[in-house]
């Protein structure tokens, strides 16, 4: 069995932390609940990763970078 990479890892809580925010969004523009599989949310899902990916994806970089000794 293949292990997951480390970086990929970090990223899935942020991922359907995103997906949580973006359904509740959407549930209170629509003013009722709204599924996470709905296609708006889907959409806007993908924009916000396609947004902040990279930033994402060097933060959690850094963070499991070794320190530096000075």
């Amino acid at each position: 069995m293949s292990q997951l990479d480390p970086i990929v890892a970090r990223e899935i809580p942020v991922i359907h932390k995103i997906i949580a925010d973006e359904t509740w969004l959407e549930g209170e523009r629509r003013g009722h609940p709204v599924a996470s599989d709905d296609p708006v949310v889907r959409e806007h899902v993908c924009e916000v990763i396609l947004r902040v990916g990279q930033q994402l994806c060097d933060s959690l970089c850094q963070q499991l970078e070794p320190p530096q000794a000075a």
